[in-house]
């Protein structure tokens, strides 16, 4: 889905919260749309860390056993 298309979507919030938003002159479907967002980026990365547990495990314990490699290169 390209991000020009839209998807008619209903949502159910708290009503005082949707009257601040409009006293506030917040955009309520931006709003929304930002949140999602940043709900399904976090998903996202939570998914891959499971996705990549493993190897980032063989990794981090390769480093503990042997080092950094190439350290003695490193200029910091």
């Amino acid at each position: 889905m390209s991000a020009t298309t839209r998807q008619p979507t209903n949502v159910t919030l708290p009503k005082a919260l949707v009257a601040q938003a409009r006293e506030l002159n917040v955009n309520i479907s931006a709003a929304c749309e930002a949140g999602l967002a940043a709900q399904v980026k976090a998903a996202r990365a939570a998914q891959w860390l499971e996705e990549n547990r493993e190897a980032i495990a063989a990794y981090n314990k390769y480093i503990e056993e042997n080092g950094i490699p190439l350290a003695e290169y490193r200029s910091f």
